[in-house]
């Protein structure tokens, strides 16, 4: 599909830079290349041009890059402006193209909505390449490199088709029964494929937690009685003060987080409010929120010091890691020896053990991500589709739909919703399946 009016926006980072991008797609783009570049460039080659407005003004100089459609990003012309990082260059080049009859400004996404539209981008590449813009660690930017490159559509798509053939030979037994080149029962293997198909999607989603740590972050909860040490802690991990440490009992009332970079992977520390009975109003919310964030934690960090430990209550039964901090008040052989009631030691005094602690929440988040490789739904739209086409093949195989007509149903609805996961909806290939295997209509 080739849209009737051509869109035009920034592509690059924030101004000023060195170089900004422009792009353009749409019918006018051609036109709005001549124009600007004096004349039209090769295609696919960057082309060094003095760019002019319409009436003459020059306006920069720079590199233009034509892509015509359908082999391009949007499936539309498309070109490209590298300008010099200006704001005021970007600004004229910009209200320049806009001032061309049938262009107009983009909208947030509109390219790579043209792109999904003209069939360049499924809906999970469309999420990928979103991911892919945002990756903060090396972990994010894998996995969105590889959903973006496919991997992930293929898997849905390779299950829909499955489903297709599997609906066809049913359909294709009930309606075409007398035919010769119809196999005479095919539901044994059939239903045997559908029920190892359940396996398989159940195990994918299963691995929903491991992606949502590699998008979202692995959630470290930093717990312990007020003076613990939490804080300080926090500020080392931190690199920097984020936290206000005093020896007041209560400082930390509200919950404080930053974002660490550990092997690849995006770890999120949180400080929060000390643990102990009858504190004030204002600190009891804090204590609330920090026992709330505890319960959604993948590791906990409780923390006691180890020269004078107070009992907090009960603990979140989230995974945890005992630490005994400042170590540093105590004699070598007493610290030795406190030290086997904690899995770690540290001071943040003196650096103790701090190193070590950072290595163990590495270890543990890769754990909890497992491996970046593995093909995992990247989205809760994904697991929802998922488990809903699970529930129809369920009822299929089960027998709670009676007849093989209304089983068959079942199977073309979890079809659908394997299709909405990518954007694949059509129901004319089944029929392809049909007539291409049993040469029905001959």
């Amino acid at each position: 599909m080739i849209s009737g009016d051509s869109i035009v926006a920034l592509s690059s980072g924030r101004l000023p830079a060195g170089v900004a991008v422009l792009r353009i797609s749409g019918p006018q783009t051609r036109f709005v290349v001549e124009t600007i570049a004096g004349g039209m460039v090769k295609d696919r080659a960057a082309v060094l041009r003095r760019f002019r407005a319409p009436d003459g003004t020059v306006l920069d100089t720079g590199l233009v890059v034509f892509f015509p459609g359908p082999a391009s990003f949007t499936g539309e012309d498309v070109a490209e402006f590298q300008v010099h990082g200006g704001r005021a260059v970007v600004a004229r080049m910009l209200e320049t193209i806009a001032g061309f009859d049938g262009v107009r400004h983009a909208e947030p996404g509109e390219f790579t909505r043209r792109a999904f539209i003209n069939g360049k981008l499924d809906l999970v590449e469309t999420e990928a390449l979103a991911d892919l813009v945002n990756a903060e660690t090396e972990a994010q930017r894998r996995f969105a490199i590889q959903n973006a490159e496919g991997v992930q559509s293929e898997l849905y798509l390779s299950w829909r088709r499955r489903l297709i053939h599997a609906r066809a030979m049913i359909e294709a037994e009930i309606d075409f029964a007398d035919e010769d080149d119809v196999p005479g029962s095919v539901s044994d293997t059939v239903w045997s494929d559908v029920r190892a198909m359940i396996g398989e999607i159940d195990h994918h989603v299963a691995g929903f937690h491991a992606a949502e740590i590699i998008r979202d972050g692995f959630e470290v909860v930093i717990l312990g009685a007020p003076n613990a040490g939490k804080s300080s802690l926090f500020n080392a991990l931190a690199r920097r003060d984020a936290a206000i440490v005093t020896d007041e009992p209560g400082t930390t009332r509200d919950l404080l987080e930053v974002v660490l970079d550990l092997q690849g992977l995006r770890i999120r520390l949180t400080d929060t409010a000390g643990l102990r009975e009858a504190p004030g109003k204002v600190e009891a919310i804090g204590i609330e929120k920090a026992r709330a964030k505890a319960d959604r934690a993948d590791l906990l960090l409780l923390l006691a010091d180890i020269s004078s430990p107070r009992d907090i209550g009960s603990v979140p039964t989230a995974p945890l890691l005992r630490v005994g901090t400042k170590v540093d008040l105590l004699g070598e052989k007493a610290a030795w020896d406190a030290a086997g009631r904690y899995d770690l030691v540290i001071s943040v005094l003196n650096g103790a053990g701090v190193e070590a602690l950072l290595t163990e929440i590495g270890r543990r988040a890769a754990d909890a991500a497992g491996d970046i490789g593995d093909v995992l739904p990247s989205r809760l739209r994904h697991v929802e589709l998922l488990n809903d086409a699970n529930r129809h093949l369920v009822l299929a195989i089960d027998g709670h739909a009676t007849g093989q007509e209304l089983r068959a149903e079942e199977l073309r609805l979890a079809a659908d919703r394997l299709g909405r996961i990518v954007g694949a909806i059509d129901v004319e290939d089944m029929l392809d399946v049909i007539f291409g295997q049993f040469c029905i209509g001959k």
